[in-house]
């Protein structure tokens, strides 16, 4: 530990725990291959307090098995997928006029096998790439103030309220004549405000966002595709357990999404609901090991699928 911040080692690793919290969860979300999961990340603790100067990596794995499709609008029924992903982020928290931020880079890495019908044909195909890489900043304004590991240890949380935007370049596996890609050749844009309140033991949060997207120019070999914004909201209840483990469960409602190829308007609104769970474990002060789930409960469009995920964090920096 840096000898400029004179803190035990106990109170040290209890608000480190804070820390992992925070940063693991602003990039859980993003193992999922598609702009789909922009609107349906379950993100508890996205919005909460941590010391400034902080770095961390994260890896791991995802799985997710179903009627899931990177691009939820194309025109495939009878679905079967299942993807495996790998995740490397790098993650930094800082501070701007007096607030806690941060800041989290993601480079995914998918492997997509998958079955369906498109026009009454059954199709298969395997496919393995990079996923469109991310960059999201976080900035809390109210609640949250931008404090150093040393000062952190007498922060006690109440009300926060944060912005965050999340932007994601079509940097992606793409074949423009092909129905399932791991990329999506397009950008997308995803503002959102949210809310969290401590009651002891207890957090509470809520989460409003909206995802827009550029025009995928090359569909299906040379068309034309837009689509709708997607708004979504989600609620997290999290409970803080006293040996630094903690749980939360999770839910989000997005609607919206419908789409456009050559003018030619499609009947693919989403309209979805998804529940999940989060499980956080410390290993040490610099590492801890995260449990996520996530299911489809009611589905109208791209989104009945289950999906499970286990990552490692490890942290340095900021007097650790």
């Amino acid at each position: 530990m840096n000898s400029f911040i004179p803190i035990k080692p106990k109170e040290s690793y209890r608000y480190l725990i804070k820390l992992r919290i925070v940063v693991f969860l602003t990039i859980v979300g993003f193992f999922f291959a598609g702009d789909d999961a922009l609107a349906q990340d379950l993100e508890p603790r996205a919005y909460s307090n941590a010391p400034v100067g902080i770095n961390s990596i994260l890896t791991g794995y995802g799985y997710m098995s179903g009627g899931v499709l990177p691009d939820p609008s194309v025109p495939i029924e009878d679905a079967d997928v299942k993807i495996h992903s790998t995740l490397i982020a790098y993650v930094r928290t800082f501070g701007i006029m007096g607030n806690s931020a941060k800041v989290a880079f993601m480079a995914p890495y998918a492997w997509a096998d998958g079955s369906g019908k498109l026009a009454g044909e059954s199709k298969q195909r395997d496919v393995a790439g990079f996923a469109d890489p991310r960059i999201r900043l976080t900035v809390n304004l109210y609640g949250s103030p931008s404090l150093s590991l040393k000062d952190f240890k007498d922060y006690q949380q109440d009300t926060i309220v944060g912005l965050g935007f999340l932007v994601t370049a079509p940097g992606g596996q793409y074949d423009s004549d092909k129905l399932l890609n791991i990329g999506t050749n397009r950008w997308s844009f995803k503002p959102e405000i949210g809310v969290s309140q401590a009651l002891g033991q207890w957090v509470l949060e809520m989460a409003a966002a909206v995802s827009f997207y550029a025009d995928n120019d090359d569909f299906l070999g040379g068309k034309n595709r837009e689509q709708d914004p997607v708004y979504s909201v989600q609620g997290h209840v999290i409970y803080r357990f006293q040996n630094h483990i903690w749980g939360a469960l999770d839910a989000t409602y997005y609607t919206g999404g419908r789409t456009e190829v050559d003018g030619v308007r499609k009947d693919d609104l989403q309209d979805n609901w998804r529940f999940g769970a989060t499980l956080s474990v410390p290993v040490n002060r610099n590492n801890s090991i995260n449990l996520y789930g996530s299911t489809g409960v009611s589905v109208r469009s791209g989104s009945d699928f289950d999906a499970i995920g286990i990552a490692w964090l490890h942290r340095w920096g900021g007097g650790l």
